[in-house]
């Protein structure tokens, strides 16, 4: 499988498993669209806004910890689906929330499927992938993320163009159902993972699986099938222990799988998803505009500012196996420090200013192609290559669970740091949790470019 050529299977499994990273991204986004016709429907105070934005990241954090380890004992297939269930049904209870304390449970619910959805996706793309384009296939597909947040700025420019009113929200939050049920329905087609079956000694069920990806293996997969009927009856997989990710032999890779991401997240999300907002204060509050008309121009701005994240993803497709992993994380992260530098210079000058304008723009394009080029796509990546099949979901499910924490912590932490020290504090303080990225990346680094996954698992 690590020899084979792409055939259209493999790129059904790609494309299904970037559609549920598109829709992440899309459900994480949109609410940075909805929010500020959300806080003129409900009563708010920036704690308040921080919980809104942060339900979904909490409820991330238990749905890559519980899916992580589930995808590893029950199968890849089963939670591939299940996730998007969740996703669906509480897309639709997020639209029609009756007040705060409804909207928030109904995003902390949502969470645990969107959380679920990154280390199933993560090991399904691993698992059938040729080691060759493996680093791309998953780059390529993580890139989606931007697609998703892209989609939502541009249909919560829809929305607001087809129903200007405070209650646009609702139609926002509920449109991600849509394309959920399509990827749902096509994903009950795509087989299990090889590579769990060969685990859990279903030699026959692996060579079913095997024969559409290596079609040419004939033979041999004749031979492992039939000695499936060889094995004893009383064979039991060996169960590793979740806490094997933090042994000796493996303490190393969860730490460089998880802290970055922790910290990354922290930025990334305390960023992305208010960026609406950040332009609404930092660039157009002084034009005299209503509500809505605000949030429109904020969303086209941050419709703009979503192409660089695009930019981003490409130009780490094109780098990733030439530079690395860590080369680009530690070139990322730098980067990321940069543009949050810039954006914090800019909140100085007045509002409505050229320079104020070119310093906005050039601070989130920084941020944004820097990010993406490097540890967005990286910290997603490492962990899928860093742990042998045994412990790749649970090794995913755990560097995303925390990342998932951090994404909350930046998310609560930005509105209310912000009201308590204003926006250059809170942007200086965000830098620095990028270099410390930095440093950490720089001390436990450990490359896996161009390994198979067999190499890697001799390596750890």
């Amino acid at each position: 499988m690590d020899n084979a050529p792409l055939r259209p299977i493999h790129w059904r499994i790609w494309w299904l498993s970037a559609m549920g990273i598109f829709l992440d991204g899309f459900d994480l986004f949109i609410i940075g669209v909805a929010m500020p016709l959300i806080m003129k429907t409900f009563p708010t105070t920036p704690r308040i806004v921080g919980l809104i934005g942060a339900a979904a990241l909490l409820g991330a954090v238990v749905g890559a910890s519980v899916g992580g380890t589930l995808t590893d004992r029950w199968g890849r297939k089963a939670l591939y689906i299940l996730d998007l269930v969740v996703f669906i049904i509480l897309s639709l209870f997020c639209a029609v929330s009756w007040n705060v304390t409804s909207l928030i449970i109904f995003r902390f619910l949502l969470g645990i499927g969107i959380g679920a959805d990154y280390p199933i996706c993560a090991s399904y793309i691993s698992a059938f992938m040729p080691a060759r384009v493996r680093g791309r296939m998953l780059i390529s597909a993580f890139s989606f993320q931007a697609l998703g947040m892209a989609a939502a700025a541009f249909m919560g420019l829809v929305i607001l163009k087809v129903f200007p009113s405070f209650q646009a929200w609702r139609y926002m939050l509920a449109f991600g159902a849509l394309p959920a049920l399509v990827v749902i329905i096509l994903r009950t087609t795509v087989p299990e993972s090889a590579r769990w079956y060969l685990l859990h000694n279903k030699n026959k069920d692996a060579a079913k699986v095997i024969r559409k990806l290596v079609p040419s293996k004939e033979e041999e997969l004749h031979v492992l099938a039939a000695k499936a009927h060889s094995l004893p009856g009383d064979v039991k997989v060996k169960k590793v222990d979740y806490k094997a990710l933090f042994s000796r032999k493996h303490i190393r890779r969860t730490i460089l799988s998880a802290v970055p991401w922790f910290l990354m997240d922290i930025a990334t999300y305390g960023v992305g998803i208010f960026t609406p907002i950040i332009l609404a204060s930092m660039a157009f509050s002084g034009e005299g505009l209503g509500t809505i008309a605000r949030d429109f121009k904020a969303t086209e701005g941050a419709m703009f500012l979503d192409i660089f994240l695009a930019i981003g993803f490409l130009l780490n497709i094109l780098l990733i196996d030439k530079w690395g992993r860590i080369k680009l994380q530690l070139f990322g992260f730098g980067g990321m420090a940069l543009g949050l530098l810039v954006l914090a210079v800019s909140s100085i000058v007045v509002v409505g200013h050229t320079w104020n304008l070119v310093l906005v723009f050039s601070g989130f394009i920084i941020f944004n192609v820097l990010m993406n080029m490097g540890p967005n796509a990286t910290t997603f990546v490492l962990p899928a290559e860093l742990y042998p099949t045994s412990l790749r979901g649970s090794g995913h499910g755990f560097s995303a669970a925390v990342a998932k924490i951090g994404a909350a912590f930046g998310i609560f932490l930005l509105p209310v740091v912000k009201a308590a020290a204003g926006i250059t504090f809170t942007l200086v303080m965000l830098a620095i949790f990028s270099v410390l990225a930095f440093m950490v990346t720089l001390v436990f680094r450990v490359e896996t470019k161009c390994k198979s996954l067999e190499e890697l698992s001799l390596m750890l």
